[in-house]
């Protein structure tokens, strides 16, 4: 099966399962689903920042300071992140992501989804998949910082980590 073909819930703006629609067709009509995103840091503190493949469905060939994706028809917000994570940073038996908060992203003509943020402990090797993940490497926060204004970064990634940096701020 296809990443298009994937079936997700759609919700509305009080994030209410309204319908189920194909992944493929839930874009292209920019109908209301579900995201997480899970910030993954290894054991010294250090934040993992990929690109992503010029193949990916949303956003080809941007950088992402988070791992995550769409949560599926029926599932949880806390099982997609555990299975985004380990999926996308190549690993198993990593802890379960410690939820921070959720909120509306609204992409103007790409659509809205609601978001869900957590933070992991990587202490693994990872092995990112190919598929989803054309370059990869942890960052200091402090490389992290000087990288933001210079790659192109994920739109809806910025905005979680705009909340997340606002959320860190009010403890």
């Amino acid at each position: 099966m296809s990443s298009a073909d994937e079936i997700l819930d759609i919700v509305d703006e009080n994030d209410v399962v309204v319908g189920r629609s194909p992944r493929g067709r839930a874009y292209a009509e920019g109908l209301r689903h579900r995201c997480v995103f899970v910030r993954a840091r290894d054991a010294e503190g250090r934040i993992f920042v990929h690109r992503r493949t010029a193949q990916k469905l949303v956003f080809p060939s941007l950088y992402d300071m988070f791992v995550g994706g769409v949560v599926g028809a029926g599932e949880t917000y806390d099982e997609a992140a555990l299975r985004e994570a380990e999926e996308e940073l190549g690993v198993s038996g990593l802890p379960r992501p410690e939820f921070l908060f959720k909120f509306l992203y609204d992409g103007g003509a790409a659509g809205s989804w609601w978001s869900a943020v957590y933070e992991v402990r990587c202490d693994l090797p990872v092995r990112p998949q190919v598929e989803e993940v054309a370059w990869h490497a942890f960052l200091t926060q402090e490389e992290f910082e000087r990288q933001l204004p210079v790659w192109e970064w994920v739109p809806d990634g910025l905005a979680a980590y705009e909340r997340l940096r606002g959320h860190r701020a009010a403890g």
